[in-house]
């Protein structure tokens, strides 16, 4: 028997191989978001107004961006090595994975077609029907409380929060944490998500999660299947 039938991933600097899906658009058109973040981060604007500002200063680069562009850009964003083997592996246990992000939903859209994940829920960034940019972001995840887009998928697959894991680096995963039976705090970004998580790990492929996830024969079977 399994003993989890739910893996809730964020996305950025989890299935990201660098700090934001949004960081990745701004180096694409060159600019430094830097202000905006540090004003983000520490509460002087919200997440709405954080996005507003991100998508003006794309228009003041390129005032005719379209969505078409920003999946451009998006095609060639780096990302963390094994999740190909790790979705697999954990699908292939009858194991559901989800990503949960306050990241770009063009990107976790392609992020899971591209390797199989059952479910995605992020940012959306608005366009008109040409797909020019209106110069507004739709929140979709709350990150002051992430654990509600977990306790949705719990319900929408039928399972419980003590067969659930969740997955993040920084605090904004942490109500992602308090909702799942286990945790994982991977390349973590600050101590609170440490002290939170029941798994701390550091490095550089998210393959290294299963271990802690499934059970020995469970490990065994993807190796069998998956062999290096």
């Amino acid at each position: 028997m399994k003993r989890y039938d739910l893996v809730c991933f964020d996305m950025d600097g989890v299935l990201t191989a660098l700090r934001s899906s949004w960081y990745w658009l701004n180096l694409c058109l060159d600019i430094d978001n830097e202000t905006t973040f540090k004003a983000f981060v520490s509460g002087e604007i919200d997440q709405s107004e954080f996005m507003r500002r991100d998508i003006a200063q794309w228009k003041a680069v390129k005032p005719d961006i379209k969505i078409s562009d920003l999946i451009k850009f998006f095609q060639t964003m780096p990302l963390i090595d094994g999740i190909q083997e790790t979705i697999a592996c954990l699908r292939s246990n009858g194991i559901k994975c989800v990503i949960i992000s306050g990241g770009v939903d063009l990107a976790a859209r392609m992020i899971a077609e591209e390797f199989g994940f059952d479910d995605y829920v992020a940012d959306e960034i608005c366009c008109r029907s040409d797909g020019t940019l209106t110069g507004d972001g739709k929140m979709v995840v709350d990150l002051s409380d992430k654990g509600i887009n977990v306790r949705r998928f719990i319900e929408e697959y039928g399972t419980t929060k003590e067969r659930t894991v969740s997955i993040g680096n920084s605090h904004t995963d942490v109500p992602m944490f308090l909702n799942s039976g286990m945790s994982i705090a991977f390349n973590p970004t600050d101590e609170l998500t440490k002290e939170t998580a029941t798994f701390v790990i550091q490095s550089d492929n998210i393959s290294d999660v299963l271990e802690h996830i499934l059970l020995d024969d469970e490990c065994q079977s993807c190796s069998k299947s998956n062999p290096s």
